[in-house]
């Protein structure tokens, strides 16, 4: 993770600059930091299982009928964790989200606030909450663990409906 903190910041330098705040315009512009935003949802899985749905019609799945009206509860995490779409999915990659010329990626595999007509209202502004909250902290800041990161546990402490992460501490260090 120093490596990914280390081109966030460089990217910062090479957009923002020191003078003022990261703000929503950069974020075209900063294509790594965008694609670390994104992985770190998809990494996480905050949210595993989608809101129930009820299915309005006869549906053909995978070669299994579903009879209109039955419930079915969207498993996010499957999607997220799609070996095909995302190589190595139990790795932190920000590259899943890159094209080889270092471009932003869209990925219609990348579910994190759900799909379809029911997803999160709220899925643009916490993506750019989350994207001008980190640009603006590691363009102030260096963040080192006070343990080992090797030593760290990334298991959440809680799952089902959602997944809690663990507490870390950090030090932040002014740049």
């Amino acid at each position: 993770m120093p490596l990914t903190t280390e081109k966030i910041q460089e990217e910062i330098d090479q957009v923002v600059g020191r003078s003022r705040k990261p703000c929503v315009a950069d974020r075209t512009q900063m294509p790594y930091t965008d694609a670390v935003v994104h992985e770190i949802q998809r990494f996480i899985t905050l949210v595993p299982l989608g809101v129930p749905r009820a299915v309005t019609k006869d549906t053909s799945f995978r070669d299994y009928i579903i009879p209109k009206g039955t419930t079915i509860y969207p498993i996010l995490a499957s999607v997220l964790y799609d070996s095909k779409e995302f190589p190595n999915p139990h790795e932190f990659n920000p590259e899943h989200f890159l094209n080889k010329d270092g471009s932003f990626r869209k990925s219609n595999f990348f579910m994190p606030f759900s799909a379809g007509k029911r997803i999160c209202p709220g899925e643009g502004l916490a993506r750019m909450e989350i994207f001008l909250f980190l640009a603006t902290i590691l363009q102030n800041f260096t963040l080192k663990s006070v343990v080992n990161p090797q030593e760290l546990s990334i298991t959440p402490t809680l799952s089902g409906i959602s997944n809690v992460p663990p507490d870390f501490q950090l030090c932040a260090f002014p740049r």
